[in-house]
């Protein structure tokens, strides 16, 4: 008969790992799965994180490995497979990847989000050739060059200020008078000389033949497009669950993020949801973290 885990986690950024040590220390038999070779989800794409409490400036790569180290401390098997679907009907689940099926009493899904695309003409063709959602990732190759930033949230304002350490221009777009991001980030973001925000507008078109060269951009009020060359566009507008493999088997809200509470508990008795995948207020690491503490509480009082 096959192993029957107290708990199977699929994914391992900071909520999955959070809630792998919490299990670990209540003395659940855990297994972590994760599908990418790096665990840590997105942080391991932030270059600096300044808003986790005692670490600040921590890079995000040195964060993921400090909450992998923490996991392997204390004894958690860790698997890298991909999770393709699993079987909730009865008290023991089935987790299922390409190659094998782990069967567990209770599922925690911390799979996170993905980047959203903006849907335009351009965008796909030039994926990797100046259409980038990853400004550490891709920022070096565009030093001392015009780049555009679309969005108006945290993460485009941090984006916006990381490049224009490096490149000549930097313009942030955003289809409003006023942004969404925290006022601290405001305030840097208006006090640096080489960025230029372009309020009221939405990108169009990218345009360009084999690299990015222009953006076609529509001001929201009068309807009159404009052209801007930049040798970049880095696109911040937001993320999609990773919710798909389980959206016949939970419920999901209207966005396709997986309903759950602070709780983390699902419809399904003996499946939970933490960290970005879920419904919340506010996605941040230390949100997930949180989640992963939150939700071995409520897996021990559900035994």
């Amino acid at each position: 008969m096959d192993k029957v885990y107290d708990v199977v986690i699929v994914g391992a950024g900071p909520g999955g790992m959070s809630a792998a040590i919490y299990a670990k220390r209540a003395g659940l038999d855990t297994l972590l799965l994760e599908k990418a070779y790096v665990s840590g989800g997105q942080i391991i794409n932030t270059m600096e994180i300044d808003n986790y409490p005692g670490l600040p400036r921590v890079g995000g790569m040195e964060l993921a490995n400090k909450l992998k180290a923490h996991v392997e401390e204390v004894g958690i098997i860790s698997v890298q497979e991909e999770v393709v679907g699993v079987s909730l009907d009865n008290e023991l689940k089935r987790v299922l990847t390409k190659n094998h099926q782990y069967i567990t009493r209770n599922v925690i899904i911390a799979t996170g989000a993905r980047h959203r695309r903006l849907g335009i003409i351009g965008e796909w063709e030039l994926t990797g050739l100046g259409v980038s959602y990853c400004a550490t990732c891709d920022g070096a190759f565009f030093k001392n060059k015009t780049v555009a930033v679309i969005g108006g949230g945290d993460v485009a304002v941090e984006d916006a200020l990381y490049l224009s350490r490096m490149c000549k221009q930097v313009y942030l777009i955003h289809r409003r008078d006023m942004l969404r991001a925290t006022k601290v980030l405001q305030e840097r973001l208006l006090s640096v000389a080489n960025i230029m925000v372009l309020w009221n507008q939405v990108p169009e078109q990218i345009i360009g033949e084999g690299h990015v060269e222009r953006i076609l951009l529509r001001d929201v009020n009068i309807e009159i497009t404009q052209e801007v060359d930049v040798d970049g566009v880095f696109v911040a507008v937001g993320m999609n669950p990773n919710s798909d493999t389980f959206k016949a088997v939970v419920e999901l809200d209207e966005s396709g993020y997986i309903k759950a509470g602070e709780d983390c508990r699902t419809n399904v008795a003996g499946v939970y949801a933490i960290g970005d995948v879920r419904t919340k207020e506010l996605r941040q690491i230390i949100t997930a973290a949180a989640d992963g503490a939150n939700v071995v509480t409520s897996v021990q009082g559900d035994i």
